[in-house]
């Protein structure tokens, strides 16, 4: 730093560097003190201690330009005995406050006055001026920013899930994230809810398929009274080791989680056991988080197609419109005797229609231009989750939140797992997966198709992609193709085969055993004169457009085709693509439409 005409360098007050910016009448940093200042001006302090540095006005009484030149001027005069300096404008002022100081000054001709530099000279104090106050701003922006994220790192707990989830936030293709309501009891205020002393179950469940091109998402309850298969899973324990919990057969889907031991991991493979879907992460979130982020947010609008009295969850909302949030939020998400037939599946509908309002809440601007609330939100969220280890902090789960963030409110649809009562049970309190809607609805989430009507980012690409499927086909006698297993089904590829050749035809079809790796879709590998097979194939086993890989050189007389399967593939016969829409009675919601709860 140049100290010249003022001392040594280290004599320096940091507070002297702050001086008024005649443009904005701010008192902003300057960084150049290579100038020296007028003896008058040495004398005059910045104004904190005269009670007149609030209605200083610099230059007021001037032109334009000479305001200009009183502000571009040095300001690096000491003060005697106080080491502060006068801030440029306000000398004439105070010049005669100042009594005979002021005056001789004047009569010596403002020898104590700079000459006016060369404009070239005042644009380069300017930029350096300017370049200071940027340098500040991003020095303590760095500062804030790295506090808060030490701050918001801190917040996040994490469960090690061992090879249950991905270990990278994003994925290359879709993004499936199983986000669970735990009714475990904890924080003041909640002995009412759930079971007393219980780790806690599966209460509330939704898998969030995010689709590859992110323009659209779909979120599917599972209702925790859904019969099914737990399967074997291990868990991590507090010393590293691994431990394995049996699975268990014909049981509540909510127990996949706190009983026995089991983790958000087991309740990871139960739901790709149901589904045929991976999850990639868990958020979990129990009743104070509910709480929590309800309030940060300010609260979340609801809507009542009758006034709601509830006595066990006591709930009391009016008819219409409301706003909920902490305690009055948990019980209507906990409520089950206010809606419907008072059924677990009635109350799934009313957690869509609140979710729904909350992310477009968020969404919102007056939530995403307003500081204070992002950071209540930020702060809430990060303490209110519990992540698993590939999303678990601060700058990861940003990266997933922009990531999720790119969907559009109106392409987010919720919808419940179809089901049907129970047929083994007399008294009616669980339900089995519908027999042929689940499946249907679990195939096009798995192929990647929209429940929502969505403009595709590459909808040309796509077309040209599609266009392979259109063109002539082989008669199946002429179709010729080796099957490789990358999927994760033993035998899958000697299934096919049979499958092929005793139901349709295609005689010149050979088992390849396992792949070299194992694969997340499907790929049919053809050369340019094999299309009318390639298309034949397709057709057969239902491969979507992204399934054929085309080569770029004919093949030989007897060179095969390849097939891979991949995880996609369910089982001989069972389509790779789902149906091109939901199917019919599927009951959907919209994430950006109001929805009165009945």
């Amino acid at each position: 730093m140049d100290a010249q005409s003022r001392g040594r360098a280290d004599d320096i007050d940091p507070a002297d560097q702050w001086v008024l910016n005649p443009q904005t009448g701010n008192y902003e940093l300057r960084l150049d003190h290579s100038a020296g200042e007028s003896p008058v001006a040495a004398r005059t302090a910045t104004g904190a201690d005269s009670g007149h540095r609030g209605d200083a006005r610099i230059g007021s009484q001037r032109d334009g330009s000479a305001s200009e030149d009183a502000g571009l001027r040095e300001n690096t005069g000491r003060r005697e005995g106080s080491g502060r300096r006068e801030v440029p404008g306000q000398r004439s002022r105070r010049a005669g406050q100042d009594g005979g100081r002021g005056a001789d000054a004047s009569a010596a001709g403002g020898a104590g006055r700079r000459k006016r530099k060369a404009p070239k000279a005042r644009r380069k104090k300017a930029l350096m001026w300017t370049g200071g106050v940027t340098a500040f701003v991003v020095v303590a922006a760095g500062v804030g920013a790295y506090i808060l994220y030490e701050r918001f790192n801190g917040n996040i707990s994490t469960i090690d899930i061992g090879d249950a989830g991905n270990k990278d936030v994003l994925s290359d293709g879709p993004m499936n994230i199983l986000i669970i309501g735990t009714d475990k009891r904890t924080g003041k205020g909640n002995e009412g809810y759930g079971d007393k002393g219980s780790e806690g179950h599966a209460d509330t469940n939704i898998l969030f398929h995010v689709s590859e091109d992110r323009t659209n998402a779909t979120a599917l309850s599972i209702p925790r009274d859904l019969m099914t298969d737990i399967p074997d899973c291990e868990t991590k324990q507090p010393d590293g080791s691994t431990k394995t919990i049996p699975g268990t057969p014909r049981v509540r889907f909510n127990v996949s989680l706190g009983q026995e031991g089991r983790n958000p991991g087991c309740t990871m493979q139960t739901v790709e056991a149901i589904t045929g879907i991976k999850p990639d992460h868990f958020m979990m979130v129990d009743f104070n988080a509910v709480k929590e982020l309800t309030t940060a947010v300010g609260g979340v609008k609801v809507c009542m197609a009758k006034p709601v009295d509830d006595p066990k969850s006591h709930l009391k909302l009016p008819a219409g419109e409301s706003v909920v949030a902490g305690e009055d939020a948990l019980a209507l998400l906990r409520t089950r005797h206010s809606f419907g037939n008072e059924s677990d599946l009635d109350r799934i509908k009313v957690q869509q229609q609140f979710l729904g309002s909350m992310i477009r809440e968020m969404k919102s601007s007056d939530t995403l231009t307003n500081p204070t609330k992002l950071f209540k939100l930020a702060d809430a969220a990060t303490n209110a989750l519990t992540v698993d280890q590939g999303i678990g902090s601060a700058k990861k789960l940003m990266t997933l939140a922009q990531e999720i963030g790119k969907v559009d409110t109106k392409n987010i649809t919720f919808v419940t797992l179809p089901v049907i009562d129970n047929p083994a049970e007399t008294v009616k309190a669980t339900v089995v997966p519908h027999p042929t809607q689940a499946e249907q609805l679990f195939a096009m989430m798995r192929s990647d198709t929209s429940l929502t009507e969505v403009k595709q980012k590459e909808k040309a690409a796509k077309s040209a992609q599609a266009a392979l499927l259109k063109g002539p086909k082989a008669a199946p006698a002429d179709v010729r193709v080796d099957v490789l297993n990358g999927g994760e089904i033993s035998g899958a590829a000697g299934a096919t085969v049979t499958w092929l050749q005793n139901q349709q035809g295609v005689l010149k079809s050979t088992n390849k055993a396992n792949a070299p790796e194992k694969i997340g879709k499907t790929t049919l590998e053809y050369a340019p004169n094999q299309a009318d097979q390639a298309r034949a194939l397709a057709e057969m086993m239902g491969l979507p457009a992204t399934a054929m890989k085309p080569g770029s050189s004919d093949a030989g007389e007897l060179e095969a085709m390849v097939l891979t399967l991949g995880a996609d593939f369910k089982g001989a016969g069972i389509p790779i693509t789902g149906p091109a829409k939901a199917p019919e009675g599927i009951e959907k919601a919209s994430a950006d439409k109001a929805v009165c709860a009945k």
